[in-house]
């Protein structure tokens, strides 16, 4: 469509009163088809001949295309060898790397289901995982070894691959991670034949010559990703085939000015449905260099701004601010970027502006842009762009996602401007939790127009203009760094103690990180609190939660404020914390 009929087209075609974000996209956009192929067998056909391409750079080594689909080739081949058959669950635990992403596609290839874990998992949640899954194969970074040795024979895991983050790296930086970590590294015992590396996995499949032919369909189960869901307790949430291309899709028409052979930072992680659907896979579809960044370093990062000059970044509040106060930067030129996108939390508008106003210091000729959505719907279900990009705003619903703004109690929808929780329909949506129907019927609800609804949790409204807002969450969960964490996931843990009668943790504001949790622990009676309880208290925080999940404050106290009905009173702690820090 020419630009002058598609303004046409904009400005004539018949409003829909219902959904008035339709307005900003135009005819072919809100007719788009969402592909029915498998997760692999997309990515290939959107590359189509152009193999010569770049498609990863790992720490300034470029992998072509022809590289990555050998390297996938290889991998599935592998695990076909290893036993691997179509709907068995292959775990992936590790940073961004690119044999993550090889096995991730090969996989798929086979028909298997790729799991995707945090490496920076508690002993006791990847337990649960591989419990839950009934994983047999464990791709697992080096360094979490030691970490997972124990639990493992726990499990269903029958070959665990254990791959180094330097199998990719340049010569000279293989060199410099041996002799910094490596050699200090924990390995298994000789002859433990439970363990491999992946060099050796890899040879495995050179006598594989089958011509590997899946029946996986588009609604066939694809991918697990890990959340807490409603109440904090860790669920795998299941993800089509469907609905991971589709947010691909949708993706696309959001970063319009994006051409092949762009460059895009991908800093989030592939454990997360940001990182992996809109980082990974919706870039390697574009046909652009993807950049991968296995953990934040501040030098490093900076390098990339300064020698690749990358046209595309997403990334959550923690890194803008990380940015902008690394004077690295003064003096680095953005006029290239496209885009920047911001998720994972709210953005306030004061963050935004002063976002804003360091990208044009630095030449930038566009705004920070804002994505909103969860990992129940893979990534994003709504987003900004040019005309929807109102402050304090998180833009409109994803081409093919329906909103609505009901009452939390009542399920009825609210009007225009009116505040209630946001529910989402679309391509995107999960199947499920897995094994947890109970949990899954809590989420996706069928409401009185026939459809089956995601509800978020949070509270906001749609402006009239079809703009969507954000307002205060509704369910207790704090954001740092852009990970969830649910204060009774913590609590719980606390409680683990004997001598603990009961706890409360709340979130307190941190400059970078958005959130912390504070735990007010009570003591059973006759107990005095000591630096050896409390340590011994760190100690089981530690070896049950996520780094990111441990409390930053450990408070003693002889009682915690209770409602009316008798419950913990969170909300006044939260209270009485602000105003403290008010009157500093």
């Amino acid at each position: 469509m020419t630009p002058i009929l598609d303004l046409f087209t904009k400005l004539f075609k018949k409003k829909n009163k219902n959904a008035p974000w339709l307005e900003y996209y135009s005819r072919e956009e809100r007719s788009i088809k969402f592909t029915n192929k498998t997760i692999y067998n997309y990515m290939i056909d959107e590359v189509g001949d152009d193999k010569d391409y770049i498609a990863l750079n790992y720490f300034g080594n470029r992998f072509s295309y022809n590289e990555v689909f050998h390297n996938i080739d290889n991998c599935a081949r592998s695990l076909r060898e290893y036993g691997v058959r179509e709907g068995d669950i292959v775990t992936i635990c590790s940073p961004n790397m690119p044999e993550a992403i090889y096995m991730f596609y090969a996989c798929n290839k086979i028909g298997a289901v790729a799991d995707m874990v945090h490496p920076l998992s508690s002993p006791e949640q990847l337990l649960h995982y591989l419990t839950d899954s009934k994983s047999r194969i464990l791709l697992l970074v080096d360094f979490d070894y030691d970490k997972f040795k124990e639990i493992i024979p726990k499990t269903l895991v029958y070959r665990v691959i254990l791959v180094s983050p330097k199998e990719s790296m340049p010569l000279g930086l293989t060199v410099g991670y041996t002799v910094t970590r490596e050699l200090t590294m924990k390995r298994p015992k000789f002859g433990d034949t439970k363990y491999i590396g992946w060099k050796e996995f890899l040879a495995k499949g050179v006598i594989n010559r089958e011509k590997f032919q899946t029946s996986m369909k588009k609604d066939d189960l694809a991918v697990i990703l890990h959340s807490g869901g409603t109440t904090g307790t860790p669920k795998g949430i299941m993800i089509s085939n469907y609905s991971f291309n589709a947010l691909a899709q949708q993706s696309a028409v959001n970063v319009i000015d994006v051409r092949p052979k762009d460059k895009i930072v991908t800093i989030l992680p592939i454990f997360h449905g940001f990182g992996l659907g809109v980082c990974v896979h919706t870039p390697l579809c574009l046909k652009v260099e993807t950049i991968l960044m296995p953990e934040y370093d501040a030098n490093r990062f900076y390098k990339i701004w300064k020698n690749d000059r990358p046209h595309v970044i997403l990334g959550v509040p923690t890194l803008w601010e990380g940015m902008m106060s690394n004077k690295k930067f003064d003096n680095v030129d953005m006029s290239q970027l496209k885009y920047i996108v911001s998720g994972g939390d709210y953005l306030s508008v004061q963050a935004e502006t002063k976002i804003n106003e360091f990208l044009h210091k630095h030449g930038a000729h566009i705004n920070i842009l804002k994505g909103y959505g969860m990992t129940e719907s893979v990534a994003a279900t709504a987003y900004t762009f040019p005309g929807t990009n109102e402050p304090g705003s998180i833009g409109i619903p994803m081409v093919g996602n329906e909103y609505r703004i009901v009452d939390p109690e009542t399920l009825e929808e609210k009007e225009f401007g009116e505040e209630g929780e946001i529910c989402v329909n679309g391509p995107t949506i999960m199947m499920g939790y897995l094994n947890n129907k109970e949990e899954t019927d809590n989420m996706i609800r069928t409401h009185k127009d026939g459809k089956k609804w995601l509800h978020t949790g949070d509270l906001g409204y749609i402006a009239p203009n079809g703009i969507v807002y954000y307002t205060q969450r509704l369910k207790r969960m704090l954001i740092v760094s852009g990970f969830n964490v649910y204060p009774a996931q913590i609590e719980k843990t606390i409680e683990k103690h004997p001598l603990v009668k009961k706890c409360c943790v709340i979130g307190l504001p941190h400059q970078y990180k958005m959130q912390v949790p504070k735990a007010f622990i009570v003591l059973k009676d006759g107990t005095t609190p000591t630096a050896k309880i409390k340590k011994e208290i760190i100690d089981i925080c530690k070896e049950d939660l996520s780094v990111y999940s441990l409390p930053k404050y450990y408070d003693f106290v002889e009682e915690l404020p209770k409602t009316l009905y008798g419950k913990v009173d969170y909300k006044k702690l939260e209270k009485e914390e602000e105003e403290k820090r008010n009157n500093k």
